[in-house]
């Protein structure tokens, strides 16, 4: 597929599927006769997985990282799994600490929704 219709499909514009190549995140593709980059339908999966690294907020060099790692076949994938390893384990600290975070914000909007109730207890009520 030309570089347009995988833009469509993965929801990335043409200019980031460009950097990404740039970078290194993408390996560079095959070119038609025309000069036009061809991409496998393969390439969406690893565009999948790299939306995961990101949404998951690893950082954009960790990412080059693992991508020039899995260019480099298999031989790497003991280092590939160290680095996700590290990452999940960010994450998992991550998820704690919002855990935590979450938690102390519910026990104050219970404290502010106390407040208001005694406060509107507190109001002298109307005959009408």
């Amino acid at each position: 597929m030309k570089i347009g219709e995988l833009s469509k499909k993965c929801g990335l514009s043409i200019d980031t599927l460009r950097f990404y190549e740039k970078i290194g995140l993408l390996e560079k593709p095959l070119r038609d006769g025309g000069g036009h980059r061809v991409y496998d339908p393969e390439i969406m999966q690893w565009l999948g997985f790299l939306a995961r690294l990101k949404e998951t907020d690893m950082p954009l060099k960790k990412q080059i990282e693992y991508a020039k790692l899995r260019a480099m076949g298999n031989e790497t994938a003991a280092l590939r799994r160290i680095l996700l390893e590290k990452h999940l384990q960010e994450l998992t600290e991550k998820q704690a600490r919002l855990k935590d975070n979450i938690s102390t914000l519910k026990t104050k909007i219970t404290i502010y929704r106390q407040i208001e109730k005694d406060i509107d207890d507190d109001e002298p009520k109307s005959d009408t």
